[in-house]
């Protein structure tokens, strides 16, 4: 891998590290304050969302340093880099779906830049990147399903 090549890789790899650790915690923070008459099937949905998140984060995180660069997810670096959707308090079913949906939407955008971006610089990269970005377009799907 040639130096550029690391770097386009490595540069998409971390945005993507940031945006799973971000989605993680704010599935998080939605799971425990969910209100309404759906909170259930969404509450066990949320949990899915983080495993899912958390399970590439680390796929994501191994293969930067695999190829020679050191990932960053400390939480100063995710605050920095992440937008937060769920504040503090509680936040009715329906909310939550809705911000899920734009929350899933904007990242699954970001993932398929860093598809794009590693076809040439990196396919093994570029095949991770694209398995986040399947399993999160599924979850946004679900989310979008319930919207009103």
């Amino acid at each position: 891998m040639t130096p550029e090549e690391q770097k386009v890789t490595g540069e998409a790899l971390q945005r993507a590290l940031v945006d799973l650790i971000g989605l993680a915690l704010q599935s998080k923070q939605a799971h425990w304050n969910l209100t309404g008459p759906h909170f259930r099937s969404i509450h066990l949905h949320l949990d899915e969302v983080v495993a899912t998140a958390r399970e590439h984060t680390d796929t994501l995180a191994e293969r930067a340093v695999a190829i020679g660069v050191n990932p960053d997810g400390r939480a100063a670096t995710v605050a920095r880099d992440t937008s937060a959707p769920f504040g503090e308090g509680p936040v009715p079913d329906s909310e939550v779906i809705t911000r899920m949906v734009q929350l899933l939407a904007e990242i699954v955008g970001r993932l398929r830049e860093g598809v794009k971006e590693t076809a040439e610089a990196d396919p093994v990269s570029q095949d991770l990147l694209i398995s986040a970005e399947h399993d999160l377009r599924k979850h946004h799907w679900m989310f979008a399903a319930q919207a009103k």
